[in-house]
This record gives C-alpha cells, sequence and structure tokens, in this order.
C-alpha cells in the first residue's frame, strides 16, 4: 500500500484532479495526484462532510463554495492526526474511522511488523494530509476546483 499522493502510473485510487471548471474536468490529467482507496478512506469522511453530494464512484466537485469547508475538514483531520502520540491511540483512531480496519488490514498484509513502525505510517498519514491541504490552498488561490474521483 503506498500512503502518498501520486501520479497516474499506479491505479487502484482516487483521483485528486485541479484542471477542470464548473463542469469538466481531464480525467487521468498529468497534473493529477491519487491516493490508494485504503487510504483515502481515512480521509473520505472530511470529503463527505465538506459536500453532501459527496460520491465515491463518480465525480465530486469542490468548487469555491465547497473547498473551504474541505479545507477547514482537513485541518480539523491533521490536528488528530498529530495529536497521537502511541501505538494504541494509533490503532484507536483507525478503529473509529470508517474503513480503518481495512487500512489495518492492508498495513498488516504488507509489512507483518507495522506495530513496530507506526509512527512512520502515521507521519506518511501526515504528508498526504498536508499534501490534499496544499491542494486546497491552491485552489483557494486560484479560485481552481477539485474534482474527486473515485476508480
Amino acid at each position: 500500500m503506498r500512503i502518498e499522493l501520486y501520479s497516474s502510473e499506479y491505479l487502484n485510487i482516487v483521483e485528486l484532479n485541479t484542471t477542470g471548471d464548473n463542469e469538466n474536468y481531464i480525467k487521468g490529467d498529468s497534473e493529477s495526484k491519487y491516493l490508494e482507496s485504503e487510504v483515502f478512506n481515512l480521509f473520505a469522511n472530511c470529503f463527505e462532510n465538506a459536500n453532501k453530494l459527496y460520491e465515491f464512484f463518480g465525480a465530486t466537485k469542490y468548487n469555491a463554495r465547497k473547498i473551504v469547508p474541505l479545507r477547514n475538514e482537513l485541518i480539523n483531520k491533521l490536528e488528530t492526526l498529530q495529536n497521537i502520540k502511541s501505538l494504541e491511540d494509533f490503532q484507536n483512531y483507525l478503529d473509529q474511522v470508517f474503513l480503518g480496519q481495512e487500512f489495518i488490514d492492508e498495513l498488516r498484509v504488507e509489512d507483518n511488523k507495522w506495530t513496530e513502525k507506526w509512527e512512520f505510517y502515521l507521519d506518511k498519514l501526515i504528508l498526504v494530509n498536508k499534501g490534499i491541504i496544499e491542494m486546497t490552498d491552491k485552489c483557494i488561490e486560484e479560485q481552481q476546483v477539485l474534482w474527486v474521483i473515485g476508480y
């Protein structure tokens, strides 16, 4: 599992796309960033809370009216992640997140010693969170639309 934002070379993903306008976007554009669904699921509530029309298996638009609420949700998520100080806190957090167990299961498959390196994985999630916040900042500054497309 890749806990990072990455280019279109890898699929099983959610696309974060800033190439469009209020009506259209360029699917799979080279500027798009992607998250594996197991990682995105940890942030899905931010997208759902910011836009009640959010749809995982489709395109959801975050325009000027929705991008600031999304940014605020992501900032709250970042604070939550940064306040995790122990493996127990990390596991409790993941247990409380919808589909968080799926993330843990994927960690177990890829790294049977993940509990010894939990801080590494937490740091990666924090970097992803900050990266998405940077995307929202760019959308706000440049008056762009963020499209979120699940595949």
